[in-house]
Formats: C-alpha cells, sequence, structure tokens
C-alpha cells in the first residue's frame, strides 16, 4: 500500500487509465500478455535538476520565468523555481512504461491535480497499483510525493 503521507508534500495524485496489457513478440501473428494483477505497485523516484527544466523549456518552447528565472520566482507565492508539472507527468510514463506494467503501455487517458510545487532538487518518489482491470485496460491509482531529506 501507499505510505501515508501529510497533504503538504503531496504533488501528484490521479488515476491513469492505460491500454497497456499486450507486447508484440518476434511473430506478428502473436502476441505476448503481459500477466498483471489487481493490488500490484511499483515505485520510482528522481530528483530534477535546473539542468532537466532548462532542457525541457528548450525543447518544448515553455519558458515560464516562474521554471528559469530566480529573481522571477524569488517574488511570486512560490519564493522559488519550480519544476515543469509535465516532466513529473514524465515520471509517472517512465515508472508505468518500465516497471508496471511495462513496455508497450500506453496512456489512454488521465487525471491530474497538482495540489503543491515540486521544486529543484527535491527527490519526488512515484508509486503505481493496479486497482482494476477490465480486458486490455487497466485502472492504475498513482501518487507521486516529496521524499523528505
Amino acid at each position: 500500500m501507499f505510505p501515508v503521507i501529510s497533504s503538504r508534500h503531496l504533488w501528484w495524485t490521479g488515476l491513469q487509465r492505460r491500454i497497456c496489457l499486450t507486447q508484440p513478440e518476434l511473430s506478428r501473428q502473436r502476441f505476448q500478455h503481459v500477466h498483471i494483477g489487481v493490488g500490484d505497485w511499483a515505485e520510482l523516484s528522481r530528483a530534477f535538476t535546473q539542468r532537466d527544466v532548462v532542457t525541457f523549456s528548450e525543447l518544448t518552447g515553455d519558458v515560464n520565468p516562474l521554471h528559469l528565472n530566480e529573481d522571477f520566482a524569488k517574488h511570486t507565492k512560490f519564493g522559488n523555481t519550480i519544476v515543469h508539472g509535465v516532466l513529473i507527468n514524465g515520471l509517472i510514463s517512465a515508472l508505468l512504461g518500465t516497471k508496471m506494467p511495462g513496455p508497450g503501455c500506453v496512456f489512454l487517458s488521465q487525471e491530474i491535480k497538482f495540489p503543491t510545487p515540486l521544486y529543484v532538487g527535491e527527490v519526488v518518489l512515484a508509486s503505481a497499483e493496479v486497482k482494476k482491470l477490465k480486458r486490455f485496460i487497466a485502472i492504475i491509482a498513482v501518487l507521486c510525493f516529496v521524499i523528505e531529506s
């Protein structure tokens, strides 16, 4: 199960719907099924650096000074630059696409809530748990929070 945490450290929550239970084998005619069950879970953690934020900004054109300019950000309610929320979403994608359920997964839909910011250098832990299975669709609950050092 997921650890009990205060809402102050909660970063990202939501339900993920993924079509994820098949991946091609060597033959195009056959498919190997990924075996997951309700209650299966996995975790992945990462600390995003300022270089990660700058690289993301360069790739996407999202040059919001809240993410890039310390002087600008210190005069906001956040007090410092913050990590793009989409980078957290990428961590979730990495967790689901590499650990559980694994290779071959594809997002169908998602719900996202960002109750608090993630600051550069903070370690965020992403946890995912299979809540429901229906044919080739898994409903996966995802929870991300900052690990206190």
